[in-house]
């Protein structure tokens, strides 16, 4: 697992000038970005909207990024699929690793926005880790779901660059929740992003707890999409030697 995560990450970087350091810059370039055009443009009013917006944007960078990484985690290792036994989950959950490692350089930027802006952080701001971490583990759940639906069927790929440009749009990430009508609420309720991001801001921006049920609630989004994931990926791996 160790030697798999380096070689994602070296590999993601390989002949950058800037190498890792871009796991900073970019989420910090993005929010420069739709910051002057939400904040200018289409005149914002969220309170601390840089740091409103940044959240949104590492999360959902990391989300993107883990399970896009995870999609092809086996059809990219076929050669060693299929010469060495290794157990095939660890493809997949290195992907979801490696992500994770840009995830923790991600939130230097955010940290710095932060104190940039004033904003007064208190304890609760630990407790947006585990919301983080719940994303983490549904990251891994789909990234499982995923690379075994490519295997057997090649245009998931094409799929989920479509699926997930909806899902961008579907989560706020750069838009308040308060502008979608009601009719359209229902899609927030059965996002299980928009839980996580909702309760990381509550944490980090108003310094205060959701409440205990809010807790359970995600815990089951992430570990029902694991469990999911995992089934598939279990039923359907030693089938993948004569798909690829």
């Amino acid at each position: 697992i160790r030697q798999l995560v380096a070689r994602d990450f070296k590999t993601k970087y390989k002949r950058s000038v800037l190498g890792m350091f871009w796991s900073f810059l970019n989420p910090l370039l993005t929010m420069c970005v739709q910051y002057f055009v939400f904040s200018t443009v289409f005149k914002s009013d969220i309170p601390n909207y840089a740091v409103y917006l940044l959240i949104g944007i590492v999360s959902f960078n990391f989300f993107s990024e883990s399970c896009g990484m995870s999609l092809t985690s086996i059809v990219g290792n076929a050669g060693l699929i299929t010469k060495v036994y290794v157990p095939k989950y660890i493809y997949p959950l290195t992907r979801v690793m490696s992500s994770v490692v840009n995830l923790g350089i991600s939130l230097i930027p955010l940290i710095l926005v932060i104190f940039c802006t004033g904003l007064r952080l208190h304890k609760s701001v630990f407790l947006a880790l585990y919301f983080l971490l719940c994303l983490v583990v549904f990251s891994l759940g789909l990234g499982l779901l995923l690379s075994s639906l490519m295997v057997f069927f090649r245009d998931t790929q094409f799929l989920w660059n479509v699926l997930s440009m909806i899902w961008m749009y579907a989560t706020p990430i750069f838009y308040p929740e308060n502008i979608l009508p009601e009719k359209f609420r229902f899609i927030l309720r059965i996002n299980p992003l928009y839980h996580f991001l909702k309760n990381a801001r509550l944490c980090i921006m108003d310094g205060i707890s959701p409440e205990p049920i809010v807790y359970v609630q995600c815990l089951l989004m992430a570990s029902g999409m694991l469990l999911v994931g995992a089934l598939v990926f279990r039923r359907s791996q030693d089938r993948f030697v004569l798909y690829l």
